[in-house]
C-alpha cells in the first residue's frame, strides 16, 4: 500500500510549482484574476449612474455638491498614483506588492477618465480647469502608451537578442563591434589610399553616434559602414578580380559589421521606445500636481 501511494508525491509537488509558475508569471495587468480592473469598473460605473440618478440644479458642474465629491475622489486618486515612483523603492510581496501597486495603479488611473469628466460637468473652458482636466488625460495616455510598450517591446528586445549561441547582451555587441573593427584594422592594410579612407571612416564612426530621432527611429541616413559597403562594391566593379583580393576580406567584414550594427541599433531603438513615454509621462505628471493645485487653490479661495 505505501508503495502503490508514494507515486503521487510528485505528481502534486509539480502541481503545486506549476501554480506558483503561474502565479509569478502573472502579469500586472492579469493580477489576482483583473480584480482592480473589476474594482475600476464598479467605480466608474457608480459614478456614472449616480451622474445621471442625482439631479443637480441648474445642471451638473464641478462647483455642485456632486461635483466636490467627484473632485475630491478624482484628486485622491491623483495623488495617491503619484506615489507609485515612490513604491518601487520598496519591492514587498503580500496584497500591496509592487504588481497589486501597478495594477491599482493602472486601472484606477483608467477610471479617472469617467471620474475627472464627470466632475466638470462637460464644462469646459479657457482656464486652470479644464488645464488640469487636460494635463489628466495626457498623463493617461501617456500611461496606456507605457502600457502597450512594456506588453509588446520586451519579447521584441528578446528576439533581437536571440543568436545561434543564446541571447547575445549588449556589451556582448559592442565587444563584437570591437572584435571586427580590430580585424578591419589589419585586413584593410593593403588596399589602396581610397579605400582605406572608406575603412577608416567606418572604424571612426561611433557605433552610438545619432540624435534622438535617428535613435528611436532606427534611422541612420549616414552611416559609414554602410557607405563603405556601397563604395568598395562600385569601385571594384570597374576592377579586376584576383585570386586573393584583400577587398574580399574587407567587404565580409563590413557585412558582418553592418548586421552586428543593425542589431546593436535596433536594441538601442526598443530601449529608448521603453524609455521615451516616461519623458512625457513623468513631466506632465509633475505638471497636473501644479494644475491640480492651482484648481483647487482657486475653488476654495476664489469662489
Amino acid at each position: 500500500m505505501a508503495s502503490q501511494a508514494q507515486p503521487a508525491a510528485p505528481a502534486v509537488r509539480k502541481k503545486t510549482v506549476g501554480r506558483e509558475r503561474s502565479s509569478m508569471h502573472d502579469g500586472f495587468l492579469r493580477h489576482k484574476n483583473f480584480r482592480w480592473l473589476k474594482i475600476a469598473m464598479v467605480l466608474s460605473i457608480t459614478c456614472l449612474a449616480s451622474y445621471f440618478l442625482i439631479d443637480v440644479q441648474p445642471r451638473h458642474n464641478g462647483g455642485s455638491w456632486y461635483g466636490y465629491t467627484l473632485g475630491t475622489i478624482g484628486a485622491g486618486l491623483i495623488f495617491w498614483l503619484t506615489c507609485l515612483g515612490l513604491r518601487k523603492r520598496a519591492i514587498t510581496p503580500g496584497g500591496w506588492s509592487l504588481k497589486a501597486w501597478t495594477s491599482a495603479h493602472v486601472y484606477l488611473g483608467l477610471s479617472l477618465i469617467v471620474i475627472g469628466t464627470l466632475h466638470t460637468g462637460f464644462q469646459l473652458g479657457w482656464n486652470v480647469h479644464t488645464l488640469a482636466w487636460a494635463l489628466m488625460m495626457i498623463v493617461i495616455i501617456s500611461g496606456i502608451v507605457g502600457i502597450y510598450f512594456y506588453a509588446t517591446l520586451p519579447d521584441n528586445l528578446s528576439s533581437n537578442r536571440a543568436d545561434a549561441d543564446g541571447a547575445v547582451t549588449e556589451r556582448m555587441m559592442i565587444e563584437q563591434l570591437r572584435s571586427l573593427d580590430r580585424q578591419l584594422h589589419d585586413a584593410a592594410q593593403p588596399l589602396e589610399p581610397g579605400q582605406a579612407a572608406l575603412v577608416q571612416a567606418s572604424l571612426e564612426q561611433d557605433p552610438f553616434d545619432g540624435n534622438f530621432l535617428q535613435r528611436i527611429t532606427n534611422s541612420y541616413s549616414g552611416c559609414e559602414t554602410r557607405a563603405a559597403i556601397a563604395e568598395l562594391r562600385r569601385m571594384r566593379a570597374y576592377q579586376p578580380r584576383m585570386g586573393d583580393d584583400p577587398l574580399d576580406k574587407v567587404d565580409g567584414l563590413l557585412q558582418r559589421k553592418e548586421s552586428t550594427l543593425a542589431r546593436l541599433r535596433r536594441h538601442l531603438q526598443i530601449k529608448s521606445m521603453l524609455q521615451v513615454w516616461l519623458y512625457v509621462h513623468v513631466p506632465m505628471t509633475f505638471a497636473l500636481l501644479a494644475a491640480l493645485s492651482a484648481h483647487i487653490f482657486s475653488v476654495f479661495f476664489y469662489w
